[in-house]
């Protein structure tokens, strides 16, 4: 069965807002956004990302648009090979998932696959982080840590929200999850509107 979501998220790290129209189900997500920011200066971004089974990257096609022109990537991964724009990129190899920079979605993947939205744990990720609005990609090492479950301080009386915290070199951010795993805060970053 898959689950149909319509997020919008209030990015502050780009001033600007998200909305992604997201399935999940049976191991996979597949999903298609919109991003309108305005630092460092206006873009407009439009993305498809599609995961294979145990949420796993596949592909994210981005375009961005802005004053310098248009942008395209094509982020791939099979078997642990990355390519991007058709070119192997074997700095990237070993992650699993992608992450779209100031894009609160793309924490979905890592935890789900590891059930940290339900369950304690700490996982280590390599990820392949697109920087917007450039879509350059690079090696991003990240930790995720299951902090919080429902109830026990999050203040979201959202029933089976729960936090989870994200490490990224330097930067250090307790996310708020709902129960399907989607960002509902991340302070400083994003925050979902009712």
């Amino acid at each position: 069965m898959i689950t149909h979501l319509v997020p919008t998220w209030r990015v502050a790290g780009s001033r600007g807002v998200e909305t992604a129209w997201v399935g999940l189900g049976d191991g996979e997500l597949h999903a298609r956004g919109r991003v309108v920011g305005t630092v460092p200066a206006p873009y407009w971004l439009s993305y498809e990302l599609e995961t294979g089974p145990a949420w796993i990257t596949r592909r994210l096609r981005v375009r961005a648009e802005s004053a310098d022109g248009e942008r395209e990537l094509d982020l791939r991964q099979e078997g642990g090979r990355w390519t991007v724009n058709g070119v192997h990129r074997p700095e990237l190899n070993g992650a699993l998932d992608c992450d779209l920079g100031l894009s609160p979605l793309t924490a979905t993947m890592p935890v789900l696959r590891h059930r940290l939205h339900r369950r304690p744990g700490e996982q280590d990720f390599l990820m392949a982080l697109v920087r917007v609005p450039g879509l350059t990609v690079h090696p991003s090492p990240q930790t995720y840590t299951h902090l919080l479950p429902a109830g026990e301080g999050t203040g979201a009386g959202a029933g089976e929200a729960v936090t989870v915290r994200y490490r990224c070199g330097d930067h250090t951010g307790d996310l708020l999850l709902d129960g399907h795993g989607l960002v509902l805060d991340h302070p400083g970053l994003a925050r979902r509107l009712p």
